[in-house]
């Protein structure tokens, strides 16, 4: 495949100055003078200095960013443990409508029912999927849903009258994870990974104690390993009183197929914007729903969407839940995404995705492993599921070229680079999600591509280490990039877009 990256010198649409030209207004008399009496001290007393260009100019300046740039529209975004789908074009088309745009949500509920039934559905929907009794959509996106997960167990063993201060958190988990669990309060114990690539049991069972509030983990791993001890964790836990929190970075593979309820989990959190389809970042933005079953709903971030009869409403009783999260009723958006999402699938669809997902994982990991090159940690022989952590560490040291160089050359290639260096338990990781909505060939590119490089590698490391050169942006000077120095914006870039 032939890939050149678009290259503008474009400047800040600020320094585009043509003020004068500006936008075309058919007739002024649209305009009306509006007179508020405001205090003098917050008045603004100079012009705010917007560019007045025209709508041609405007709409060219954002194609040649968006050319300069590269997403899930362009090509496979596989970055392990982001889950990166297709976004479909249909939740962008109904989810633009006024009718959901122009809601505010401080709007009689009787006014907004249609909404509230969407969001309904969803919950009843999203709490089904994953074997939970209730789900809040309080967090606006994955670490957000962690934190209130951590904050749910606190607040409950404070309750219970137990002075539980100690999380256990397996060395395979999301660097979030620890870190949430240490804003919660707690301190995080690892939990090391045994051969297979799962939790250790014998290490786990010697750190329990009457300080372990619960453990944070996710099934498959980040390895994309099932945890198939996963009863007997979840036996362990319990039997000392601690609970089970569930990261739902990594449901895509298992969707359809099993439930973090029947494996013992308590508190599960979903990343909307992974499993459900909705946009990452400034596509989204994400949503992460935290739900819980039994005596922990309670602790539900509020408000809750409840039913009565026929109509729709949010419940804000709070007798033990740990408050809000965000403001308002979370980030409604992705919801309605997730609707569009689970309804144009229905279960068996849903089922067919995390199918296809683990499909795809392992027909990449045979065809890239046809060279020599790449090596498969922890139990080559186990089938992966949904995403797959490969080593270069061969490659590192046979010829100087990192996973960093083989993931920067990969953009020349035109394709997005995998998530590097995680889980920190591969040396030189390659971490590689496909998703079910890649077709074959992409993987067989991708594969070819990944072997490619490291043949090139072999016969001459300068040209990988080199990479990228078909980029609108080329390898960044990485020791300037982090200097103190540089990390904060300058009065000359301040001055730029103010």
């Amino acid at each position: 495949m032939r890939w050149r990256q678009a290259y503008w010198d474009e400047n800040f649409i600020q320094d585009k100055k043509r003020y004068g030209e500006g936008p075309l207004i058919p007739y002024e008399d649209d305009f009306r003078e509006i007179k508020i009496d405001l205090p003098e001290n917050i008045l603004r007393r100079s012009s705010t200095g917007l560019p007045d260009l025209p709508e041609i100019e405007v709409v060219r300046h954002f194609i040649r960013l968006s050319q300069m740039s590269y997403g899930v529209d362009t090509g496979p975004v596989p970055l392990g443990s982001c889950t990166m789908k297709y976004n479909p074009k249909i939740a962008d088309f109904l989810t633009q409508s006024p009718a959901i745009t122009d809601v505010h949500p401080l709007q009689d509920e009787d006014t907004v029912q249609g909404l509230l039934e969407i969001i309904y559905l969803t919950e009843r929907w999203l709490s089904e999927i994953v074997g939970m009794d209730k789900c809040s959509f309080q967090p606006p996106a994955g670490a957000a849903g962690e934190l209130s997960g951590a904050i749910m167990i606190k607040r409950y063993h404070h309750d219970k009258g137990q002075m539980r201060d100690e999380m256990l958190i397996p060395d395979s988990a999301h660097g979030s994870n620890p870190a949430s669990a240490a804003m919660a309060g707690f301190k995080v114990i690892r939990i090391p990974t045994s051969y297979k690539g799962t939790v250790d049991l014998d290490a786990l069972r010697s750190v329990v104690s009457d300080k372990t509030a619960g453990i944070m983990l996710t099934n498959p791993n980040t390895l994309g390993i099932f945890e198939e001890d996963i009863l007997e964790i979840s036996d362990i836990i319990h039997k000392t009183g601690g609970l089970l929190y569930y990261d739902g970075a990594n449901l895509n593979g298992i969707l359809g197929i099993a439930r973090p309820g029947d494996m013992g989990f308590d508190i599960v959190h979903l990343n909307l914007h992974k499993t459900f389809s909705s946009p990452h970042g400034g596509g989204g933005p994400g949503g992460g729903v935290v739900c819980a079953r039994g005596e922990l709903v309670d602790y539900l971030p509020r408000p809750l969407i409840m039913k009565e009869g026929s109509r729709y409403y949010w419940d804000y009783n709070c007798e033990r839940c740990i408050g809000r999260i965000s403001a308002f009723y979370g980030n409604i958006i992705p919801v309605i995404r997730t609707f569009i999402y689970i309804a144009s699938l229905s279960g068996r669809g849903l089922r067919e995705a995390g199918e296809i997902a683990i499909i795809n994982t392992n027909y990449f990991i045979k065809r890239l492993m046809e060279k020599p090159y790449y090596q498969l940690p922890y139990d080559p022989s186990r089938p992966r599921k949904h995403e797959v952590v490969f080593s270069a560490k061969k490659i590192l040291q046979e010829t100087g070229v990192s996973a960093e160089d083989i993931s920067k050359a990969l953009l020349d290639e035109g394709f997005h680079a995998p998530t590097m260096y995680f889980p920190l338990i591969v040396d030189e990781a390659l971490m590689i999600e496909f998703t079910e909505t890649e077709s074959r060939d992409v993987l067989d590119q991708y594969a070819e591509a990944l072997n490619r490089i490291a043949e090139v590698a072999y016969k001459d490391p300068s040209l990988v280490k080199s990479s990228p050169r078909n980029t609108s942006v080329r390898r960044l000077d990485y020791v300037r990039a982090n200097h103190p120095k540089t990390l904060a914006p300058t009065k000359k870039f301040l001055d730029k877009i103010w």
